[in-house]
């Protein structure tokens, strides 16, 4: 499998999806798309708070189960941990939960019945 955009290639094969075979998968590449995208999301809505970010880092686990339409994908866990000076836990929370609704990928993964967030706020250190 290769993106058009060449910025990956790597193996795509049914022992990838289906088995313990070396490559990706579709739903790991969902996985990294959904997270990247909530990362960036975070960060603007952050900003335009007048918070910026040391740092952020997010992963997205795609979880799949057998309904009456076949394999799906029936539940996302997000989980981010981010080092903001000066912001409270639950306005972060309130933030964190903007960028998971405004999110693309999460609108466009609107299909899937659950799509829970795990925010952790960490105490940025003054000088570093």
């Amino acid at each position: 499998m290769r993106l058009g955009s060449g910025a990956f290639e790597g193996a795509y094969s049914f022992p990838s999806r289906f088995e313990n075979g070396p490559g990706t998968n579709p739903e790991e590449l969902i996985a990294a798309a959904h997270a990247g995208c909530f990362s960036m999301a975070l960060t603007a809505i952050l900003g335009r708070e007048g918070h910026i970010p040391d740092s952020i880092r997010t992963v997205a686990k795609v979880h799949l189960g057998a309904t009456a339409a076949g394999p799906t994908i029936t539940r996302i866990e997000l989980e981010t941990e981010a080092e903001v000076a000066g912001l409270a836990e639950d306005e972060f929370e309130r933030l964190a939960q903007s960028a998971k609704a405004g999110c693309l990928v999460s609108r466009a993964l609107a299909g899937v019945s659950q799509i829970t967030l795990k925010a952790t706020l960490v105490e940025a250190i003054k000088g570093q």
